[in-house]
């Protein structure tokens, strides 16, 4: 009796909101936080000094190293780090819904095949050289794309596009692109490639530039928006599309858009900081088990705690192992792979739309 209350109570408006206000606390104290912790030993009054200085033109800071360390190094990765943290989550609870599949994550469609695909064609081959120092982040964002898009035409041929139909398609893309990249790797013979696409597919946040984190965080932040002002129809996924139909609404046209929304944005992470996995599995099923299904309570709390999820990983990586940086992937891949067994093993959890 006294679990069934607190379950309702952490599920109600009240919990929700003040969850909401805490998450946003941490995440604003997370990074006045993290961007004093680094491999370089740097004052924290002088750290606040040069932030205090950019952002309000309060006092002044010495334009040196330690000004660009701060301001040009630490700041920008750690607010990617946010962005894309924010990016993942909230498409990984999109997709688990679009799809009705608890083992979907942002990549399901086959986003990181795509992505993958690009960035072997750039780094091994050199297409895309027009694009600059941004070459293998605009090719992996043209691939992620471009196969969203296929995987969404696939999955619409010969009638309605289903949840079925898309993991089939999302599959059947993988492997193709995924052969093509194996393909490339193995007749280049250029090891000095294949070190750049194995790097690069860990993921890191190391190419972080205030350019880069403007164009990630306003597609991440619009594409939370829309899928938080979407939260009846994602709620609906969850029952299955002939409960849908009797409520009176197609899901089928809607799938497609939230499809391509969340290939956008992982689109745009992929081509800021390459692949990061698990972020999108485990942070979803968290939020979900602690606050229930409902979308309109979901979507936020994904965004934020992912957020701040990513940003300490970041930071993690950074200082972990002395003199050097642990790919950002396989940190998450650590402590997601775990945390996901936990929550699979836990009986009174559950996935579907009954459950909230």
């Amino acid at each position: 009796m006294n679990e069934r209350k607190g379950k309702r109570f952490l599920r109600g408006s009240s919990a929700w909101l003040a969850a909401l206000i805490l998450l946003f606390a941490v995440l604003l104290i997370s990074l006045l936080s993290a961007v004093t912790i680094g491999s370089t030993d740097i004052p924290v009054t002088e750290v606040y000094r040069v932030i205090l200085y950019k952002l309000f033109g309060i006092g002044n800071a010495a334009k040196g190293n330690l000004f660009r360390a701060v301001w040009y190094l630490r700041m920008p990765r750690l607010i990617l780090a946010a962005g894309i943290g924010m990016g993942l989550s909230v498409c990984g609870a999109v997709m688990q819904a679009v799809v009705k599949n608890p083992l979907a994550d942002p990549y399901v469609i086959g986003i990181s095949s795509g992505a993958s695909l690009g960035a072997t064609l750039s780094i091994m081959l050199g297409i895309g050289a027009a694009f600059g120092e941004n070459a293998v982040g605009m090719m992996a964002f043209s691939g992620a794309f471009g196969v969203s898009i296929l995987v969404v035409a696939l999955s619409g041929a010969g009638g309605r596009a289903s949840s079925v139909k898309l993991l089939l398609a999302g599959m059947a893309v993988s492997s193709v692109c995924g052969a093509f990249s194996n393909f490339i790797v193995y007749t280049a013979h250029d090891r000095e490639g294949i070190r750049t696409v194995t790097y690069w597919l860990m993921g890191s946040m190391a190419g972080a530039t205030w350019e880069k984190d403007a164009a990630v965080l306003l597609i991440t932040i619009l594409g939370t928006v829309f899928f938080w002002m979407q939260y009846r129809n994602l709620n609906l996924m969850l029952l299955g599309d002939e409960s849908a139909v009797t409520l009176g609404t197609e899901l089928h046209h809607w799938r497609q858009l939230y499809l391509l929304v969340s290939a956008a944005m992982v689109g745009f992470a992929v081509y800021a900081a390459g692949m990061i996995g698990f972020v999108g599995l485990v942070v979803p099923h968290v939020m979900r088990m602690i606050f229930g299904t409902d979308h309109k309570k979901l979507i936020p709390l994904c965004a934020l705690s992912g957020a701040i999820f990513l940003l300490w990983a970041d930071v993690a990586c950074r200082v972990l192992i002395e003199g050097t940086e642990l790919p950002i992937g396989i940190l998450t891949s650590m402590i997601g792979a775990p945390c996901f067994i936990c929550l699979m093993m836990r009986k009174k959890y559950g996935f579907g739309g009954r459950d909230g």
